[in-house]
C-alpha cells in the first residue's frame, strides 16, 4: 500500500508539470541581396541555404531582397548576404555583425571598381570624361557606383556638373547593361565591377581588348554573410564554420536534383573576415557622401 501511495504522488507531481517542452521549431530567415535579378539570386543561393539547413540541423528560409529595400527588411532577418556597403550601413544602424567573406574572381574576397571606355573613343584619362556621358551600376553598389564616384572626384570630375549626362540602367543585370552600353556606343564611359568584366570576358561575351580601363579603385571587401542581433552566438559561430568549411565538391539535393553548392552559387568559397577590414569602405563612403555617412 505504501508503495502504491508513493507511485500515485509521483504521478500527480509529474502531471502538474504540464507537457514536456518540444524542440525548437523556429525558422531562421536569410536575406540575400538581389545581384542581377530575383530569379537568378534565388537559383544561385537556394542550394547553399538547403546545405546550411542540413549541415546545422536548422530550418533556414531564403528571401531575395533589392538593395534599396535591404536596410528596411533587415529587422525581420536573422542572417544577411549583401555587398560591403550595405554591411557597413547595417552594422552602424542595426548592429549587424560580420561572419564571413565571399571569394570569387581574380581578387578572391576583394573587389575593384573599373571606369571603362572603348579604345576607339580615344579617351585616355578620367579628366577627359568632362563633357562626356557615363553609365553607373546600382547606387548602393560599392564597386559599380561608389568606387567610381571616388575616382572621378579625386581627378576633379564632378558627375553633377562635369558630365554631359549620367544614368543607371533600369531593370535587371545592370552591371552587364553598363558594359554592353559602352560597347555599343550608347555611353562614352561606364562604371563596372572588375568581377563582372572578368566573367563577361571569360564567357566570350566581350573582348577586353576592345576596352580601355581608365582607372580602377583600391581593392575593398566583396560580398559577405553577416548576422543580426536576434541570433545567439553559438548558432552564429556554427553558421560561420559551416560556410568556411564548404568544399568545392560539396553537393546538396534540392528539387530532386543533386547540385554543387559553390558551383551553383557561382563563388569559390568563404573565408574569415574582420569588421576592421571594412574601414576602407567606410572611408570611401565618407569621401563620396554615401550612407551611412551622408552629410546632406
Amino acid at each position: 500500500m505504501k508503495k502504491m501511495y508513493i507511485i500515485l504522488i509521483a504521478f500527480f507531481l509529474l502531471s502538474c508539470q504540464g507537457p514536456a517542452e518540444k524542440p525548437s521549431s523556429r525558422t531562421y530567415r536569410i536575406g540575400y541581396m538581389i545581384c542581377n535579378s530575383e530569379q537568378e539570386t534565388l537559383s544561385r543561393f537556394k542550394p547553399l541555404t538547403a546545405y546550411l539547413s542540413k549541415k546545422l540541423g536548422v530550418r533556414f528560409e531564403i528571401e531575395a531582397i533589392d538593395t534599396t529595400d535591404f536596410t528596411k527588411a533587415v529587422e525581420k532577418l536573422d542572417f544577411t548576404h549583401t555587398n560591403s556597403l550595405l554591411y557597413v550601413i547595417m552594422h552602424r544602424n542595426q548592429g549587424v555583425d560580420i561572419l564571413a567573406a565571399e571569394k570569387s574572381g581574380s581578387l578572391g574576397s576583394r573587389a575593384k571598381g573599373l571606369i571603362i571606355t572603348l579604345k576607339k573613343s580615344g579617351i585616355g584619362h578620367i579628366r577627359e570624361l568632362k563633357g562626356k556621358s557615363m553609365a553607373f551600376g546600382p547606387a548602393l553598389g560599392p564597386t559599380s557606383y561608389m568606387a567610381q564616384l571616388d575616382l572621378l572626384l579625386k581627378n576633379g570630375v564632378d558627375p553633377e556638373n562635369d558630365l554631359s549626362s549620367y544614368t543607371i540602367p533600369q531593370g535587371t543585370f545592370k552591371h552587364e547593361k553598363v558594359i554592353y552600353g559602352v560597347l555599343m556606343g550608347k555611353f562614352d564611359a561606364g562604371a563596372a565591377p572588375l568581377l563582372d568584366f572578368e566573367r563577361m570576358a571569360a564567357d566570350g561575351r566581350i573582348d577586353p581588348n576592345d576596352f580601355t580601363i581608365l582607372s580602377d579603385s583600391e581593392p575593398i571587401p566583396y560580398c559577405n554573410f553577416a548576422v543580426t542581433q536576434k541570433v545567439d552566438d553559438d548558432l552564429a559561430k556554427r553558421f560561420r564554420q559551416a560556410l568556411i568549411g564548404i568544399r568545392k565538391d560539396d553537393t546538396v539535393e534540392i528539387d530532386g536534383e543533386v547540385v554543387n553548392v559553390l558551383g551553383r552559387a557561382n563563388v569559390d568559397g568563404y573565408e574569415n573576415i574582420k569588421d576592421t577590414d571594412f574601414d576602407s569602405v567606410r572611408e570611401m563612403a565618407k569621401r563620396t557622401n554615401m550612407p551611412p555617412y551622408q552629410r546632406y
